[in-house]
């Protein structure tokens, strides 16, 4: 299941819970106040790559 971020509309407070996609977008309860205002934040998606050079790739973006 994927980690989702959550913003409490009563406290304020920010949290994440894993959460299955059909609910993803429901009320989640705030573990900080128990609040049920709660909002789904926009998640920011990260990778980290081997290297900082084109890492084998080649040309116009074709695999070598």
């Amino acid at each position: 299941m994927p980690l989702y971020e959550y913003q409490c509309k009563k406290c304020g407070k920010r949290f994440e819970k894993v959460v299955s996609i059909s609910e993803a977008d429901t009320k989640q309860e705030c573990p900080y106040c128990n609040g049920k205002n709660t909002e789904k934040l926009l998640s920011v998606f990260a990778a980290k790559s081997s290297s900082s050079s084109s890492a084998g790739i080649s040309g116009g973006g074709g695999f070598t």
